[in-house]
């Protein structure tokens, strides 16, 4: 016990030291954690009780999936749905396929080379779903198609996991009777969600203590269960944050049981570290370099295409694929288990933990640079537009009507301001690259072009000599100065709208030309400070502003505008 103590005190020690360094010169932290395990395992061999460890990495997956669980609303990605089930079966297969052929051409066997396969198939939704959560972008357009992707994915994983646990005396009624226990348990966890949590949780909200350890037993309860059924302890956990997430309390529980989630994940990444083998690395060397290749650039190719022949514009493609290019622990799950059953030699099981290592830890940098690796690439990446369709079909543009004002970016803002000059009987043209709201905007027949600010081909598109204003909702401070920049080109006297996230931002927007900078947080605490005031004079007018407020809400909720559709 004291080793086990003094190992986990050592790990997160070095891993602060290495995590502050990281911070100073404004690095990723998940390269430091992992680079944390490699020094303390195969380099100085400092910790060696790495069955201990593995067991708490494992303990962190479940906390991240059970968060994720809990913050995403299923419904959420109905608009999304389409492409992250038959698009995430397409990626799925048609990597499985080009991996299995690539690896069957380096010498290995059909069973390993169906390993590999799989390994390289599925993405990281612990790693995916911790980058997108610090970058506030989980209900991002891309952000939504990603997690949709991720869900298909570990689905399919899961069933690999159990056929190929059976290889040798595998039948499709196994098969069956696994998906089968599945089904059970998870309608199982539906109905306990609706008829016993309201009550239970509602009686233990009373103490902050119990709401804790309540939370914490379910998210263990469903763990085991799962798992006696033949599933992981990660997809136990994430059915019991689903079951949890549309409690009154949920965003209490994030909150306590976020720090526990965080220490355990720092676990899981130096534990990735430490199963590096560094003896058998000249060995590798080669598949090492040809399947990296593949995880980095022919998977995001892959999800590019298959995210485009969907519909959506190259920059929705781009991030998507960008925070794809990695393996997943479920790889590391399937080859672990690969290892133990005989199936694969500790060539590709070390293969495996390598190819993990790097590609996590570049894919930490494709996420944090991913629009300035974008708008370098971005004439490349046009051809994936010719897929998107015919964008004839994603408009809504009436001759007759002169368009007054642009609006780029109909998220909650983009919604208010619709209402408003609808209202005042403005003509306006709503631009947007999420072909949903497109399509949602051609059903009320409200003025509107599928396309990326971003673009300079989309904003050559619109002509701004007549228009009297343009405005952007897009916080993205380089779509601003593009913005600017052409529609203050072609007229002089256009006042020109657009949304900072930061001073130092808004500032130079102002520096740009703009004639005026919305800074949302800014913007709420002006009108909340109105209400207030108004309120203390007249307190009769509250009831009047929430009834109203009531009605807004239920509206946009209808209309499904309850989060952000714009990208970031």
């Amino acid at each position: 016990m004291e080793n086990i103590f003094l190992d986990i005190g050592m790990i997160m020690i070095i891993a602060t030291v290495l995590a502050y360094f990281a911070k100073l010169f404004k690095q990723p932290l998940i390269p430091a954690y992992i680079l944390t395990g490699i020094i303390l395992g195969p380099v100085l061999g400092l910790v060696t009780n790495t069955e201990v460890i593995t067991t708490l990495s494992e303990i962190g997956i479940a906390f991240l999936l059970f968060i994720v669980g809990m913050e995403i609303d299923i419904r959420k990605l109905k608009h999304v749905g389409f492409v992250a089930s038959f698009g995430g079966i397409i990626q799925i297969v048609s990597v499985c396929t080009i991996a299995f052929i690539i690896s069957l051409l380096l010498g290995f066997v059909v069973l390993e080379s169906v390993y590999v396969a799989l390994i390289i198939a599925f993405s990281s939704t612990m790693v995916v779903i911790k980058l997108l959560s610090d970058k506030r972008e989980l209900d991002t357009l891309h952000g939504k198609i990603i997690v949709g992707i991720l869900l298909m994915q570990d689905i399919v994983a899961i069933i690999a996991l159990s056929v190929l646990a059976a290889i040798n005396e595998f039948s499709f009624v196994a098969l069956s009777y696994s998906i089968l226990k599945g089904v059970i348990a998870l309608l199982f966890a539906v109905w306990i969600s609706k008829n016993i949590f309201p009550s239970l949780f509602t009686f233990a909200a009373k103490s902050q203590e119990l709401l804790f350890i309540s939370a914490v037993s379910v998210s263990l309860l469903y763990s085991i269960l799962f798992n006696y059924l033949g599933f992981s302890i990660a997809i136990g956990a994430f059915i019991a944050g689903v079951s949890l997430a549309n409690l009154p309390y949920h965003i209490e529980i994030i909150g306590k049981i976020r720090s526990l989630r965080d220490f355990f994940s720092v676990i899981f990444f130096v534990s990735l570290g430490m199963e590096l083998l560094l003896s058998t690395f000249n060995s590798i060397v080669k598949p090492l370099i040809i399947l990296l290749l593949l995880v980095v650039i022919v998977k995001p190719l892959i999800i590019m295409f298959t995210t485009s022949f969907f519909g959506y514009k190259k920059r929705t493609s781009f991030l998507t694929s960008m925070s794809l290019a990695q393996i997943s622990e479920f790889s590391l799950i399937i080859v672990t288990q690969g290892f133990l059953l005989g199936h694969i030699s500790q060539e590709i099981f070390s293969l495996t933990i390598l190819l993990a290592i790097v590609t996590i830890t570049l894919t930490t940098y494709f996420v944090k640079f991913e629009n300035v690796i974008y708008f370098r690439f971005s004439d490349l990446l046009s051809i994936f537009d010719r897929l998107t369709g015919s964008e004839s079909e994603l408009e809504y543009m009436p001759r007759k009507k002169r368009t007054e004002i642009i609006l780029c970016g109909y998220n909650r803002i983009g919604y208010s301001i619709v209402k408003t000059l609808m209202r005042l009987k403005k003509n306006l043209l709503v631009v947007d690259f999420n072909p949903e709201v497109i399509k949602d905007l051609i059903k009320h027949k409200i003025p509107s072009i599928y396309g990326d600010v971003g673009d300079i081909e989309v904003l050559e598109r619109l002509n701004f000599k007549k228009v009297k204003m343009a405005i952007s909702t897009v916080p993205t401070k380089r779509d601003n100065m593009l913005l600017i920049r052409a529609a203050k080109k072609e007229n002089k006297k256009i006042a020109v709208f657009v949304t900072a996230d930061h001073i130092k931002e808004a500032l130079e927007l102002y520096d740009a030309g703009a004639d005026y900078v919305v800074l949302p947080h800014f913007l709420g605490g002006e009108h909340l400070s109105l209400l207030i005031e108004d309120f203390t004079e007249d307190i009769s007018r509250m009831i009047e502003h929430k009834i109203n407020h009531i009605k807004e809400l239920k509206e946009r909720h209808t209309l499904g505008h309850e989060h952000p559709q714009h990208e970031k």
